[in-house]
């Protein structure tokens, strides 16, 4: 089992001052449940290298198993620091089994209009591989289409980081869109649970995870995809 994980190299939260990126949570955990699957993991950003992670979820109080556990981890270490380019992805893309995109703020930046993002996201579906998506990352499903031209999401029953969950968060007013509108928008069917639930859905071979809590098993889901 080859996976492409797709992370942010979108450093600035808006016009706060303050850093964002990827949340360390959401690429942790899945890494791992990847790993310890026996996969093997390809890491690439839109500007390769090191990607940006949020400090906020450095804090103690949004740590975890998975990300002491990658804090140890020399090697995963320089896998992310080393991350390839997605135009180095797209021409590999063929190799990879599955996709997948941790969130943070980040990727509403640099990954939701990214035209390369979305003809990786497109080749995966058309391909009939699986493709992945936690928290703020489903916002990269936005803009991309089906083999017929509609919106991917269409139709299909997903989940994302919700406006309740942005309002907790403050920051409502810094983020260039609602997810939770723009996915409806499209003809997503947004699926809700209470704030920091976990929460995963799958539709065929879309999933998508509500917030962080949640990383751990839609990064299993994947795997449950690919192996059966």
């Amino acid at each position: 089992m080859e996976v492409l994980m797709v992370v942010t190299s979108h450093d600035k939260l808006g016009g706060t001052g303050m850093r964002t990126g990827f949340w360390l949570e959401e690429f942790a955990a899945p890494y791992y449940i990847f790993k310890d699957a026996g996969a093997s993991i390809t890491i690439a950003s839109p500007k390769g290298g090191q990607p940006p992670v949020d400090p906020k979820s450095e804090e103690e109080g949004f740590l975890s198993a998975y990300t002491k556990r990658f804090a140890e981890d020399a090697d995963a270490q320089k896998r992310l620091s080393e991350s390839i380019k997605l135009d180095e992805a797209l021409k590999d893309h063929s190799k990879f089994d599955a996709l997948f995109y941790p969130g943070g703020h980040g990727p509403l930046w640099d990954l939701t209009n990214n035209p390369k993002s979305i003809e990786l996201i497109q080749s995966f579906w058309n391909a009939d591989k699986p493709v992945g998506a936690v928290c703020h990352g489903p916002c990269v499903l936005i803009n991309a289409k089906n083999a017929k031209g509609a919106p991917l999401v269409k139709g299909k029953r997903l989940t994302a980081f919700t406006n309740s969950e942005e309002d907790a968060v403050g920051l409502t007013k810094e983020v260039p869109f609602s997810l939770q509108n723009e996915l409806t928008d499209k003809g997503a069917d947004f699926s809700v649970v209470g704030d920091w639930t976990p929460h995963v859905v799958v539709h065929g071979k879309l999933v998508t995870g509500q917030n962080p809590q949640s990383s751990e098993q839609t990064a299993k889901e994947i795997v449950r995809i690919v192996t059966c």
